[in-house]
């Protein structure tokens, strides 16, 4: 699954320290903004507790987690749409991600100044909103004048299409985002070709001074309050202190850190698992004693698709799936008792795979 989830904010609120916390490449971070001229792309895996379970009825040699990648994308400021800060590289860096991590600055730091001179998610969320904005009115109206042309020569559904994009150009002029506009199938054919920014899916990480990890403090209060309503989710955690705890090379030396900061797991752990539903992703397992792997699919895969994931010739020859459920997996200890106790499902072509399921495919090429 090539799908990208882009880490966003304005400068100095804690992006490349949080991606560093998240992936497998170590991006350098500074107190000056606008000080990088690129994104960095790097690998997450996704944390499953559920692979550590079952290796505890299946001896293996390997346990392989679920990736997807993420992008750091530098700090954007006011004017992003005109350029300001190359600001209009980032943003077709955001174009080419599928959701977006929206990180919000939560915490006081006079080494480390807010580009605006004060600390206001509320303002950051506004004024990173009418960046995009701004950037997909100019692409709504570049659609529009293409299909102003065609629509000349009586062409219906240039019409159709145009009166949708006045829709959305209204919409975008009232200082909306399109993620919040109800728009019907033949609406968002209209716009998809345009890979408009603000109808990305969103998470907002409120990024919280340490003593705030727990309780979250009165900015990120502020955020959470002005957010009510929207269909979005909101983490709070400390990425300054999520940075120390992935330094720290044991997991007996991680928890204790954790339970010396009252928390029962990283929250990047938390934002991970969150980005990869947000993606509209999960996971089937695949478990025996060379390896336990996590396979990451679309929800609403069927079993000839998801064994396409694992190799092309599965999906091309696919005659079963044979399929257990991972708590019952769990609970009856072997795919034998599975077997034995009726658990072991034979499913065929049209079965759509669930989350947590243990396939094993049958095929003939």
């Amino acid at each position: 699954m090539s799908l990208q989830c882009g880490i966003i904010g304005l400068a100095n609120v804690g992006k490349t320290t949080l991606f560093n916390c998240m992936s497998n490449a170590k991006a350098e971070t500074s107190s000056f903004a606008y000080t990088s001229s690129k994104s960095n792309i790097g690998v997450i895996h996704v944390p499953d507790p559920r692979l550590f379970e079952l290796e505890k009825f299946q001896k293996t040699e390997k346990i392989v987690p679920a990736t997807v990648e993420i992008v750091d994308i530098p700090g954007l400021a006011r004017g992003a749409n005109q350029g300001e800060g190359v600001g209009n590289k980032f943003l077709a860096d955001i174009r080419n991600t599928d959701a977006l991590i929206h990180v919000l600055r939560c915490f006081d730091d006079p080494a480390l100044p807010h580009v605006d001179g004060s600390v206001n998610p509320v303002r950051d969320i506004e004024t990173l909103d009418f960046e995009l904005q701004v950037k997909d009115l100019e692409s709504v109206e570049k659609k529009i004048q293409r299909l102003e042309k065609v629509a000349k020569s009586g062409d219906k559904d240039a019409k159709k299409g145009i009166e949708s994009l006045e829709k959305v150009k209204a919409h975008l002029q009232s200082f909306g985002n399109v993620r919040d506009m109800h728009l019907d199938d033949s609406e968002r054919k209209v716009i998809e070709d345009i890979f408009l920014l603000t109808a990305k899916p969103v998470m907002y990480v409120c990024n919280v001074d340490d003593a705030s990890a727990v309780k979250g403090n009165d900015y990120s209060r502020q955020a959470i309050e002005f957010l009510k309503g929207k269909q979005t989710e909101i983490l709070v955690l400390a990425a300054r202190m999520e940075a120390e705890i992935a330094e720290l090379e044991t997991e007996e030396d991680r928890m204790a850190f954790l339970a010396d900061a009252g928390i029962t797991e990283p929250g990047v752990n938390r934002l991970i698992r969150s980005a990869y539903a947000m993606l509209n992703l999960m996971s089937f397992f695949t478990v025996g004693p060379k390896e336990i792997r996590a396979w990451t699919i679309h929800k609403g895969m069927t079993a000839p698709q998801a064994a396409g994931v694992i190799h092309s010739d599965l999906e091309r020859g696919f005659i079963r799936a044979e399929v257990m459920k991972y708590n019952d997996f769990i609970t009856l200890g072997s795919e034998h008792a599975c077997r034995e106790k009726g658990k072991l499902f034979i499913e065929g072509k049209n079965y759509v795979v669930e989350d947590g399921d243990i396939l094993h495919i049958r095929f003939n090429v």
